[in-house]
């Protein structure tokens, strides 16, 4: 899994190095055996910006790409789109992706961060909630896809800042920036995530790998 997320990362135009960050041994070893540059990062971290961040304070980069390494199918435009945000607006600490809802079901959803933004495209909030509310007429929902673009500066000063009561409650790291004040622009995309956190979406994602009985 890691293989395909690394090697669909390397067809990315705006990337100029790619480093996979791990404290397990075992993700060491088996990124080392496909050829990728690894580092091995504290075990302590809350969360995957916090592991970034320390890989980014010993890097000249100005400017950081987090790519999830449980999304096997990743393209690497939505990796691009990111990328292309910071260098679009060089006064913008951070930048993800979200793609509009298509199945209703997911709007209640808890599992499906949904994310609302203002009209210059900076987020206004995430939330497992519904959001927008629809009391009533109709609303475009849209579901936050995790990958984050950060400048280097923003990054190295995000560990310390202040995890605030929405972070909290909602258990989203990004909240953490909104809640400090800090810009987050949201970029549509049309890359539909598919991150494996249970062993049936191991067993899913397997499946769309295997080649078709027909071939």
């Amino acid at each position: 899994m890691l293989q395909h997320v690394y090697e669909r990362a390397l067809q990315a135009r705006y990337l100029t190095k790619l480093i996979v960050a791990t404290d397990d041994r075992r993700i060491y070893n088996a990124a080392r055996s496909f050829g990728a540059q690894v580092q091995m990062t504290r075990a302590d971290h809350l969360s995957g910006t916090d592991r970034v961040a320390e890989i980014a304070s010993s890097d000249s980069a100005e400017a950081i790409v987090n790519i999830q390494g449980d999304e096997p199918m990743i393209d690497p435009l939505a990796i691009d789109a990111a990328a292309l945000a910071l260098l679009g607006d060089p006064d913008l600490p951070m930048a993800t992706l979200a793609k509009r809802i298509e199945d209703p079901s997911e709007i209640a959803n808890p599992n499906v961060v949904k994310v609302v933004s203002n009209l210059a495209g900076d987020a206004i909030y995430f939330s497992r909630c519904p959001i927008p509310y629809v009391r009533e007429g109709s609303a475009v929902h849209y579901k936050h896809i995790g990958i984050y673009a950060y400048r280097r500066h923003f990054l190295l000063a995000y560990s310390g800042l202040p995890v605030g009561p929405l972070e909290s409650v909602e258990r989203l790291e990004q909240l953490r920036a909104i809640e400090n004040g800090y810009r987050i622009r949201v970029v549509e995309t049309e890359y539909e995530s598919l991150g494996v956190d249970t062993p049936e979406d191991l067993e899913r994602m397997a499946a769309l790998f295997e080649p078709s009985l027909s071939e």
